[in-house]
């Protein structure tokens, strides 16, 4: 009996009746034609009450069945479709609300979907959600409220309550930008062909010309030998180490269309480990703050990019101020071969540069080191903005003054040998992909 009460709700028509026959009454005070026609009304309303619940309640057997289908995790910063299977066993067609309960973080109150289904009639439905934070996810009691033709009692049927699903590093960008580098299209997304300029390969073996193969390869000793055009090939050289190294510190806590900019960081170091490991380099991450927070030496294992996607999404930080002197101890302790260091950071003013300036310089005698930075939508936006007060043109003029620190910034590195790239957040990743591509076209490392 609980259980039926629990599972029982009323609907907007009992109220709207309800009113209706008490209006009756009122006037049945004055008038007694009133008070018997609401007495009827009465009586017809409870009856069809009865027969809904009779209709809705005609057995133990839940008479609908839900599901929810989640995937084994959900991929940061980008929409992902969530499933849910509905199922209608009743007898008759049957007006279905479905509320999910989906994790605070989203902060979404007024999920609702309608749907209408016949007799024996099952159907997928589905949403998306758009994470912006790693971390577990839980989600409440799927709902699905159950009403007639009648349309005056709903029964509540509840489904996967307490599913829990994982957030990771945005796995979906890793693989849409590997299927494109496999297949040499990475162009589709913005990334640039760049021509290779550099003589940085390794000779592999002599082989028969064909149609397309550079003459300026041609080996006339072996052609002589053959009686056949023969031509070196060369391969580029492979296994080259490229460090994702990540700034938990208190600079990449700004946010940028509801995702911080560690996580953005985060994304973009995944897809560029990824794009490393199918370029045959070795790929590694070191995430810091005040502390250093992890370390995955550089490797080209099956399993390297698992581990890396896994370290990520365990990363916590309380975004405290960033020691890049500790950092630069660790890299020169740990890190003994020459490697492409990709820094990702923020700096708000040249000040903040110059306190960790001297930690670059140091690096990049033995590594190459480009730092990965921000541009600031916010300053943009008051940039271009027309002032019309004074307020405005004192607002403007200090943004043009930190946009032109930010540039100012950009040539004091490429003057201490430091290499750069000054992106907007949702530009990160092609940015990356393209000065790592870059780098190993014109032979830097």
């Amino acid at each position: 009996m609980k259980s039926f009460f629990k599972s029982l709700y009323l609907s907007d028509r009992i109220y709207i009746a309800a009113a209706i026959i008490i209006v009756f009454f009122v006037i049945g005070y004055y008038v007694s034609l009133f008070y018997a026609a609401g007495k009827v009304l009465l009586l017809i309303l409870a009856s069809l009450v009865i027969i809904d619940i009779l209709l809705l309640y005609n057995s133990s057997v839940f008479k609908i069945k839900a599901k929810r289908r989640l995937p084994a995790k959900l991929s940061n910063g980008d929409d992902n479709k969530i499933d849910i299977y509905i199922k209608n066993n009743y007898k008759f067609s049957v007006y279905t609300e479905i509320i999910d309960e989906i994790p605070f973080q989203f902060q979404k109150r007024d999920f609702l979907i309608k749907k209408k289904l016949g007799t024996g009639e099952e159907v997928t439905l589905n949403y998306i959600l758009r994470p912006v934070k790693r971390g577990e996810y839980s989600f409440g009691n799927l709902n699905i409220y159950v009403s007639d033709f009648i349309g005056i009692i709903k029964r509540r049927f509840i489904f996967d309550n307490n599913a829990k699903v994982p957030v990771y590093p945005s796995f979906i960008q890793m693989q849409k930008y590997e299927i494109k580098a496999v297949s040499n299209n990475l162009s589709d997304y913005g990334i640039k062909k760049i021509r290779k300029i550099s003589n940085n390969r390794e000779f592999e073996q002599i082989k028969s010309y064909v149609a397309g193969d550079d003459f300026r390869t041609v080996n006339w000793k072996a052609t002589a030998r053959r009686s056949q055009l023969m031509v070196n090939q060369y391969q580029d050289e492979k296994a080259q180490r490229i460090y994702s190294i990540i700034d938990m510190g208190r600079t990449m806590k700004m946010p940028f269309e509801g995702m911080s900019l560690l996580d953005y960081a985060v994304n973009a170091a995944l897809v560029i480990s990824n794009i490393a490991l199918k370029k045959d380099d070795k790929a590694g991450v070191i995430t810091f703050s005040k502390s250093i927070h992890s370390i995955v030496p550089a490797d080209k294992k099956n399993n390297q990019i698992s581990k890396i996607s896994e370290v990520l999404y365990k990363q916590q930080t309380n975004y405290d101020e960033a020691n890049f002197e500790l950092l630069y101890t660790t890299v020169k302790r740990k890190i003994t071969q020459r490697s492409l260091l990709l820094v990702y950071t923020n700096f708000e003013g040249f000040v903040s540069l110059e306190r960790q300036l001297k930690y670059f310089k140091q690096l990049s005698k033995n590594h190459l080191v480009v730092v990965i930075f921000f541009k600031n939508s916010e300053l943009n936006k008051l940039t271009e903005h027309k002032a019309k007060t004074t307020l405005d043109i004192y607002n403007k003029a200090i943004a043009e003054k930190f946009k032109y620190e930010k540039q100012l910034i950009v040539k004091e590195l490429k003057k201490n040998g430091v290499f750069s790239v000054l992106t907007e957040p949702q530009n990160l990743t092609v940015e990356t992909i393209n000065k790592y591509l870059e780098m190993k076209a014109t032979g830097l490392f």
